[in-house]
């Protein structure tokens, strides 16, 4: 991953209603959930909710796809794992071992 797709995920992650959408779509994978339930469940107007979802987009944290009438959207986890590479790639300085523990929990996790 590049520094600016980094860097634009952390951005988009770095306000508290586009947060709470992201964590809110990796509780609800792999279903996803519509636009308008993600706005209801965090209480935040359908126009504001957008722009968020938006912004997400841009930085690849959400996808989004049609089912009929609905735009459902889910956690863009592929990205997620790569910005977790990213942070991960020069760990402990050149010392692998002692990255062991966080890959392990991460490895867990994926199951």
């Amino acid at each position: 991953m590049e520094s600016e797709n980094a860097i634009l995920a952390f951005a988009a992650l770095a306000q508290s209603t586009r947060l709470d959408v992201f964590r809110l779509l990796v509780k609800h994978e792999p279903e996803g959930l519509a636009a308008g339930e993600i706005a209801r469940a965090l209480a935040v107007p359908q126009n504001t909710m957008s722009s968020h979802l938006a912004v997400l987009a841009r930085a690849k944290l959400v996808v989004a796809t049609r089912q009929g009438r609905s735009i459902i959207y889910r956690a863009g986890l592929k990205q997620l794992d790569g910005v977790v590479q990213f942070l991960m790639e020069d760990c402990c300085g050149g010392r692998a071992d002692r990255c062991e523990p966080a890959k392990k929990k991460r490895s867990r996790a994926a199951i």
